[in-house]
């Protein structure tokens, strides 16, 4: 008997997801991991005929094109081990591999993704709309994710498998804690993770998205940080925690009793999120440990203050070494990147839900949102849109800001992508295919010839 989407609960059509296991959708990833050819943990390879960023072509002050030189790269235990002319010899019993003339960029890092509850990788969940805004939502969660908690690690999985098919090699994940399902989800979550080590770096945020103080979730916190989560999470103090001292106060005295990172979802807006950042930055200050280890993820109230305060605000977590999270909201309001990237915070993205019951619009690749921050800040020349690299990157350009090669380098770690462009400003601006992507060497999405 064929039943409509219309016959179909809720439950219906989860229970229907948990009993398929793999979608269709998962298809295309699933064939390019299909065809890598992975090289062996430890061994050496020498990877000839690709194409490395050199400088810039200036006219006056003006940047108007990219300078290219063919090279040839040893890679060595999972770290770069040279930066060899294009018809140098390989050493002696080194496999050469061909990168078949593409650019050579570094591979990506998601900073902000729902690995634990997805549909990715499972059949279409028809969305619905919500109801009782974000309330709604989680009230929905405390039903939903026990459904989906036999699958976990499957869907999981294939979403990692269409990241890496899109040149990422190193995500963040934010992961549910919560009175109802505790510390399961950081549980299955790191098995599935630790499970790929060889081909995809993680963290993991112990997410209260229930609330931290209000749904009494401390001890359950530092369960999950002994269960395996590198940060400590939180959510909106004021709006939802119900009550910003003591939410944040207890967000990072777990950080600090258990040497932990701090990644919070600071959804809300205007004076509320503000107060909330500058109480974190203010423990910041006092924890120096703390320093280099605190993102704050949305962080959508600096879309309310003034360019002034923004800067003053953006210098005191450049000098804290505090971090934003963005994934870079397109609307009639933008979140102040350029003046934190002036200021030398460090930005990140992520794609937050690539398919869920919050979202079904992600679709799993960071290199999108380094075009859609060019087109939403007006990075609009051969300068700032091979600049706007490092929002897919997490930091790492080929080229710095006075154009000089600072990647790759010996020692770096051999995370790369191979595309068919002649420079990272084409691959941004065109998205151009990621061919090849590695991770400390291994072959994680597609294939590289034997030369």
């Amino acid at each position: 008997m064929t039943t409509t989407p219309m016959q179909l609960s809720r439950r219906g059509i989860l229970a229907a997801a948990l009993a398929t296991g793999a979608a269709a959708a998962a298809a295309p990833a699933l064939a390019a991991t299909a065809k890598a050819k992975p090289v062996a943990r430890g061994a050496s390879f020498l990877l000839r005929n690709v194409l490395l960023e050199t400088g810039y072509v200036r006219e006056g002050a003006d940047v108007v094109g990219t300078q290219t030189a063919k090279a040839s790269v040893l890679v060595r235990d999972g770290k770069i081990a040279a930066i060899l002319p294009a018809a140098a010899p390989a050493p002696m019993g080194t496999e050469v591999r061909d990168g078949q003339g593409m650019l050579l960029l570094p591979s990506f890092r998601d900073m902000h993704i729902h690995l634990d509850k997805t549909f990715y990788g499972g059949p279409w969940v028809p969305p619905r709309k919500r109801k009782g805004g974000i309330r709604g939502q989680i009230e929905l969660e405390q039903t939903l994710l026990p459904q989906l908690l036999p699958t976990l690690e499957e869907r999981a999985g294939k979403l990692v498998d269409l990241l890496q098919s899109n040149g990422t090699t190193f995500a963040r994940s934010q992961c549910n804690v919560d009175p109802v399902i505790g510390t399961k989800h950081v549980e299955l979550l790191k098995h599935a993770l630790d499970s790929r080590a060889d081909g995809f770096g993680h963290e993991i945020v112990a997410f209260p998205q229930h609330g931290f103080v209000s749904a009494n979730l401390i001890p359950t916190m530092r369960a999950a940080m002994a269960a395996g989560a590198t940060h400590v999470g939180g959510i909106d103090p004021t709006t939802l925690d119900g009550g910003m001292e003591k939410s944040v106060d207890a967000m990072m005295q777990v950080a600090v009793d258990m040497k932990k990172g701090v990644d919070i979802h600071l959804h809300e807006p205007g004076a509320s999120g503000i107060a909330a950042i500058r109480r974190i930055a203010d423990t910041v200050e006092r924890e120096p440990s703390l320093r280099g280890k605190v993102t704050l993820s949305h962080a959508f109230s600096m879309m309310s203050i003034s360019d002034g305060e923004m800067a003053d605000l953006a210098a005191r977590l450049a000098s804290l070494d505090m971090s934003v999270a963005s994934t870079l909201p397109f609307g009639t309001r933008m979140m102040p990147i350029p003046i934190l990237l002036d200021k030398g915070v460090k930005v990140y993205t992520g794609t937050d839900s690539v398919e869920d019951h919050w979202s079904v619009f992600g679709s799993g690749d960071v290199l999108e949102k380094a075009k859609l921050a060019c087109q939403l800040y007006g990075w609009s020349d051969e300068y700032g849109i091979s600049q706007s690299l490092k929002i897919a990157t997490g930091g790492p350009t080929p080229l710095n800001a006075k154009g000089e090669q600072v990647w790759p380098r010996a020692g770096d770690a051999a995370d790369m992508v191979l595309v068919p462009a002649s420079c990272s400003a084409e691959a941004v601006a065109r998205l151009t295919p990621r061919k090849v992507v590695m991770y400390a060497g291994n072959v994680v999405s597609g294939a590289l010839a034997t030369a």
